[in-house]
């Protein structure tokens, strides 16, 4: 019986002595904690400050065409007699994130200006901005710029074009990258 106890003490201390085993060999559990970072940044937008303006003018017995830059300088082709008052380029104020890069794309197609009273119209082409379109053409410096439009309208004759108010509306896109 002495024997049997000690072979059963032997059987359990070795059990012991194999399940610390077990236990000391088994892997470890890290934890660690991360950061988030999340940035919220301004919308980007783009609000007319400035309508485009071709001013006064008469056609005279050709027609022809007035150029408005985006400096706002004026000049006139053909028989069309400039009047006094105002023109101006428009203009656009483009915010967002600070030194964001942008295209513009100016309407490729015409632009028709209608008479207010009747079906009469004449037709705006050769647009231009400043800076000047294209990819990455314009940058945010400190979240904002001002972005400068001109164009050329094509006026007819008296009789196309008589004496009144043109109206008319266009889309500039302002693409960030």
């Amino acid at each position: 019986m002495k024997r049997l106890g000690i072979l059963i003490f032997s059987l359990l201390f070795l059990m012991l002595l194999t399940e610390k085993r077990s236990v000391a060999q088994s892997p470890s559990t890290v934890s660690a904690t991360g950061q988030i970072i999340a940035e919220i940044i301004p919308v980007y937008s783009a609000t007319e400050t400035s309508q485009l303006n071709f001013g006064r003018f008469s056609p005279g017995p050709q027609g022809g065409k007035i150029i408005l830059t985006p400096q706002s300088t004026i000049s006139v082709l053909g028989s069309v007699y400039k009047g006094s008052g105002s023109h101006n380029a428009a203009s656009f104020y483009v915010s967002g994130d600070v030194d964001a890069a942008y295209s513009i794309s100016l309407p490729t197609d015409p632009v028709i200006l209608t008479h207010t009273a009747n079906a009469k119209t004449m037709v705006i082409k050769e647009w231009i901005s400043d800076p000047s379109p294209g990819i990455g053409a314009g940058k945010l410096q400190n979240g904002f710029q001002v972005v400068y439009v001109g164009a050329t309208l094509n006026v007819g004759t008296l009789n196309d074009n008589p004496v009144g108010i043109y109206t008319g509306s266009y889309t500039i896109t302002f693409d960030f990258n």
